[in-house]
């Protein structure tokens, strides 16, 4: 029942966000949060509902694990070793079919109550909260709040959706809600065109790109709070799963500077590649960690042992994780192109001697798994101009050239991309896609954007951009409780 009503509820408006398992009793106030009627009532209680967004976002439901978790196990580079459907094996197998499938239902669940959360900051705001922190404050917290709510809808069109490529975005989307609900009988809502959630989506990062600050009091919050930049590099991932690469082109140029590495942003966060990646991955807030989500031991404020990216990839043979998904042997790992020195080869996958078999070791901290999960690297923005200006020229364009190099000399120095051709640019880029965001999501984003088949795996066949699972269908409890909702 909780997931059912989860984006119709009442604002829970405490910082930790909790949330009854009764239908009913969500009405009554509980005794742990403040009413919508004082929620914004001063400046700090203002900042808690920003926050609260962002704590709806990393839930190990969502970007807290989970929706990172199956945007690399749906593609080919991932073994499942448990057969547990919890933690995501039908979706590993490409058959979540059921509309009341746990991973079905649950991300739709979270994914639309941080939508809501959103909404209902952004109406909290124009009746009263605007007013108490002024113009200035104001606009930059809306400009999360629209932030956080693209994301969101980005991140759902990319699992319950066709593709943008398949009919120029005329498909069936999502029900677009851009008010807050509070309570029952609100949830009647049409699916908007594929078309149509994406030009919401640009319109809240050009709204978040205007409105937010420029940088953040600290390099930590510039991390895990958003700034102007991160609207930009989000932008630059919108637009290239839309293949509208001139888009791509202009915003990646805002903060991708110079002709040949190193590359920069100038203005706003001076976002640059870090030396070595595995900093990345144990110093979150450095200028390459462009939107991450922080994690503490703090109970309820981590996304749990079976949700967390550390417990699906195990790092060694001690009980960091639970080994879930190790790497597929006949993956990416067994790409020539792949160098054996790559750093990303030698420190980021770990070899389990006692079983033989490989796991990404991006994240490495033990139960209570405080990892921070990544959103968006400044490596992925330099990836997607280069690709961007390779598919848009029909010669080797100098500057996409350069832009992979820089991606990939920083972990293997030797192994220099020389393309010849326009495709043998492109599958170049594309490759360094895959081994530089291994373990972060993004390989399903890939291969939908372009509708490519899905790749077979272990016992898991082949499956392509016509077949039923390509796209997953819709929540039952949606289907349930909207009466114009209509399943994939």
């Amino acid at each position: 029942m909780k997931n059912k009503i989860k984006y119709i509820i009442s604002f829970c408006f405490c910082s930790m966000l909790t949330m009854s398992c009764d239908k009913d009793l969500l009405i009554p106030i509980p005794q742990t949060s403040i009413t919508d009627i004082t929620s914004f009532d001063t400046p700090e209680r203002v900042l808690n509902q920003a926050r609260s967004m962002y704590q709806a976002l990393k839930n190990g439901n969502f970007y807290g694990g989970r929706y990172i978790a199956y945007g690399d196990i749906r593609g080919e580079d991932f073994i499942n070793e448990t057969t547990n459907v919890v933690t995501g094996f039908d979706v590993w197998n490409l058959n979540p079919t059921g509309t009341s499938t746990n991973s079905v239902q649950n991300l739709w669940a979270q994914a639309y109550y941080t939508i809501n959360l959103c909404n209902l900051f952004i109406d909290g705001m124009a009746a009263k909260g605007s007013a108490v922190v002024g113009a200035a404050l104001s606009a930059n917290y809306l400009g999360e709040a629209k932030l956080v709510r693209a994301l969101s809808y980005y991140s759902l069109l990319q699992l319950y959706a066709r593709p943008y490529a398949d009919g120029n975005g005329s498909k069936p989307g999502l029900p677009l809600r851009l008010t807050g609900i509070k309570g029952s009988g609100s949830s009647d809502l049409a699916r908007s065109s594929v078309a149509a959630v994406y030009t919401q989506i640009l319109s809240d990062l050009d709204y978040a790109e205007t409105n937010l600050p420029l940088v953040n009091a600290t390099a930590e919050l510039n991390t895990t709070r958003a700034h102007r930049n991160t609207a930009i590099a989000l932008k630059t991932r919108v637009y290239l799963s839309m293949q509208n690469y001139t888009g791509v082109i202009t915003e990646a140029n805002k903060i991708v500077v110079g002709l040949v590495a190193p590359f920069s942003a100038t203005t706003g966060v001076i976002h640059a590649l870090q030396p070595s990646i595995t900093t990345v991955f144990t110093t979150y807030n450095t200028t390459e960690s462009i939107f991450s989500l922080p994690m503490t031991a703090t109970a309820g404020d981590n996304p749990g042992t079976q949700n967390s990216l550390a417990s699906y990839y195990v790092r060694s043979g001690t009980a960091l994780g639970s080994a879930e998904y190790s790497l597929n042997a006949s993956g990416i790992l067994a790409n020539a192109n792949w160098g054996a020195a790559d750093v990303r080869r030698t420190a980021l996958v770990y070899l389990n001697v006692a079983t033989g078999k490989k796991f990404s070791s991006k994240y490495q901290v033990a139960s209570p798994y405080t990892d921070y999960p990544p959103v968006i690297r400044y490596s992925e923005v330099l990836l997607n101009l280069a690709e961007a200006l390779a598919r848009t020229n029909s010669t080797v364009n100098a500057k996409a050239l350069a832009l992979v190099n820089a991606v990939r000399s920083r972990s293997d120095a030797s192994a220099i991309v020389v393309a010849t051709t326009q495709p043998d640019l492109i599958n170049a880029i594309m490759l360094e896609r895959r081994i530089e965001f291994l373990g972060e999501g993004l390989r399903n984003n890939d291969l939908m954007r372009l509708m490519e088949t899905i790749p077979a795996k272990g016992s898991v066949s082949a499956k392509n951009s016509t077949e039923t699972g390509y796209i997953w269908p819709i929540s039952s409890n949606e289907l349930s409780l909207n009466r114009l909702m209509t399943d994939n």
